[in-house]
């Protein structure tokens, strides 16, 4: 589908899950592949003559949305109702969440709203609002004084087959009118394609690619053909642009991978976005 960027996104509508089960022998083992999209998800040992299916259990489980008495209290039942959201900010990956953190999130005025419960071969969440930088986690916040207002910190892996879940269970519980989405990611700079060389960019640095009915100015340049986002991100934006939900996606590229203040501070520039501008407390100046 196309977006308002010269780059794609790599999902193509919401992720949709689909895995085909290849037995291996391998010695006195039997070898369980399951592949989502044609690439390799997980291997699970079983030994010889033991059951098949429970190498299925690698898929992962179900995607579960435990939201807080405080919030059904003031947005209404999540039972039977929607909740209005008019503006959704989601952070994806450790450096995005850190920025969240230190520029948003500090200013005292959010409160813990929800958790996502969810488990697959590369990490496992609890329901737990107590948790550490490293640790494994997807947590929603309210503002307080407009509850309207959602933030998500996701700083877990979903994987594919678990992306189209998270989108119905999350989207599904918000009235969508009048709703504008920010996704803040981080991807590896050899990921970035370009004519130049790579070492010649001065690392770290953002790009945008935003949906159809996202009418402002980003506060970034626009990512370039060939390049592509993967993951939840895209998953994030092909929704929107499929539900003509005003989104933009900034993608930070950086050499980086680990938590990183340069990587967290590459963000700044997005705290002058109007979803954004109104939830920072602190003058910052952005000349750097």
């Amino acid at each position: 589908r196309e977006l308002e960027s010269p780059a794609v996104s790599a999902a193509d509508g919401p992720a949709r899950g689909g895995a085909a089960l290849l037995p291996e022998r391998c010695g006195a083992w039997t070898l369980f592949v399951v592949n989502t999209r044609d690439r390799a998800r997980c291997l699970y040992k079983i030994s010889r003559g033991g059951d098949p299916s429970a190498a299925l259990s690698c898929r992962g489980g179900e995607v579960h949305i435990l939201w807080s008495s405080k919030l059904s209290a003031s947005t209404g039942s999540f039972t039977d109702e929607q909740f209005p959201c008019s503006k959704f900010i989601l952070a994806i990956g450790h450096n995005s969440v850190a920025f969240l953190s230190s520029f948003v999130l500090n200013s005292g005025c959010w409160e813990a709203a929800g958790s996502v419960k969810l488990w697959n071969e590369w990490c496992r969440t609890s329901n737990t609002t107590s948790v550490l930088p490293t640790d494994a986690f997807c947590l929603f916040y309210k503002l307080i004084s407009d509850p309207t207002v959602l933030l998500c910190q996701c700083n877990c892996y979903v994987a594919e087959d678990q992306q189209y879940q998270w989108l119905e269970k999350v989207f599904g519980c918000m009235r969508e009118e009048d709703l504008q989405v920010t996704i803040l990611s981080t991807c590896p700079l050899t990921d970035y394609k370009t004519p130049e060389s790579t070492l010649t960019l001065p690392s770290p640095f953002l790009k945008a690619l935003k949906t159809k009915d996202f009418k402002e100015t980003t506060c970034c340049p626009l990512l370039e053909q060939p390049n592509i986002v993967q993951g939840l991100p895209a998953a994030v934006l092909s929704y929107c642009q499929v539900w003509q939900i005003p989104a933009v996606l900034y993608q930070c590229y950086t050499d980086v991978i680990k938590l990183d203040t340069v990587t967290i501070e590459a963000f700044k520039p997005v705290l002058s976005s109007k979803n954004l501008k109104s939830l920072v407390k602190v003058k910052l100046n952005f000349k750097d």
